[in-house]
């Protein structure tokens, strides 16, 4: 259904800052509109980086990466 498009250090540093992001969201901020939302970023950018595949990226036109 959804070609992958994003490459393995692209997918590394999706997964690795998504967690920070979500940790200085919720323990940084707390409980904070701006802590929510910094780490519903961060969800997203781990899941995006978890499964391969950034809907942004493809309105964008980007070229899914080659399977190795």
């Amino acid at each position: 259904m959804f070609q992958r498009n994003l490459g393995s250090k692209e997918r590394v540093v999706r997964v690795v800052g998504g967690g920070v992001m979500m940790l200085c969201g919720l323990v940084g901020l707390g409980a904070t509109p701006l802590g929510l939302g910094i780490a519903a970023l961060g969800v997203g950018s781990l899941v995006s980086g978890m499964i391969r595949y950034c809907p942004a990226c493809a309105l964008a036109g980007r070229k899914p990466v080659e399977t190795r």
